[in-house]
């Protein structure tokens, strides 16, 4: 990472190192230097950002913002610009974290912590934040209701923005309160029922593609882990706010350390 003070890269510096950090998933602009200009979802995520960056409090001054599943740092990146005070960004892959550092010291956000974690171990950090972004993780998780407890319980104070790969029925069905036990049955047929979408292999060529939910079952999720939704910008994407966890929720002990 580039520190106060250091010479700036040119951008002949910055392609020999971004070549050197890749491949990137992150498609970030270094001074001119594109990380990922093949990318299959062209200009991700900032083309996918503007679809919903309009529902972020524009002034997180004084904010603290955990990004888990931080990637090459844009959200990060992008939260720190809005003046967030702390950013903490983890991450299980350790080129990522090294491909987010590099970029912050060409962006000159150096003040951004990046550090080698997984959702599963948001109970150990000790800390709760003003924003917690959860982006393009669920859908590579073999427990994703769980790691949504644990980001509830754990670590979100106010608000979280979420995002899923999605498939299947639009719309935000919500089911009643209660159905009989053979009656009932039948409701599980509706095209728009929450449905999740289980992958015994492969997706996209990606193992760790296990669930994909549809609108509704995202929206669903979300609220059973005791958030209320306050923005739906796009099909994929939820701003939520931290609520009462709803009766009989589970509840999850810190265990590790992240330090």
């Amino acid at each position: 990472m580039l520190k106060t003070g250091e010479p700036v890269l040119d951008k002949a510096q910055i392609e020999r190192r971004v070549a050197e950090l890749g491949p990137w998933f992150h498609d970030l602009d270094l001074d001119g230097v594109r990380t990922a200009p093949d990318h299959f979802l062209w200009g991700y995520p900032e083309n996918k950002y503007k679809r919903f960056r309009h529902v972020i409090p524009e002034d997180l001054s004084g904010k603290s913002v955990l990004d888990i599943g931080c990637n090459a740092g844009f959200y990060s990146f992008e939260m720190k610009r809005r003046g967030a005070a702390r950013v903490l960004g983890i991450d299980h892959d350790e080129r990522y974290l090294e491909q987010a550092r590099f970029a912050a010291g060409v962006f000159g956000l150096t003040d951004i912590e990046f550090r080698r974690g997984e959702v599963w171990d948001v109970g150990a950090l000790g800390e709760r934040f003003d924003v917690v972004v959860f982006m393009g993780v669920l859908y590579h998780l073999r427990h994703p209701l769980l790691a949504l407890d644990l980001i509830r319980e754990h670590v979100a104070d106010d608000l979280l923005l979420f995002q899923s790969l999605q498939a299947g029925s639009k719309g935000m069905y919500r089911p009643d309160p209660d159905y009989d036990f053979f009656d009932g049955l039948g409701e599980f047929d509706r095209p728009e029922w929450p449905r999740m979408h289980f992958i015994e292999q492969r997706y996209a060529g990606d193992p760790t593609n296990w669930w994909v939910p549809n609108e509704a079952a995202s929206a669903g999720m979300l609220r059973a882990a005791g958030f209320d939704i306050v923005e739906h910008p796009d099909t994929d994407v939820f701003l939520c706010r931290a609520a009462a966890a709803p009766a009989g929720a589970a509840v999850y002990p810190a265990k590790g350390s992240l330090a």
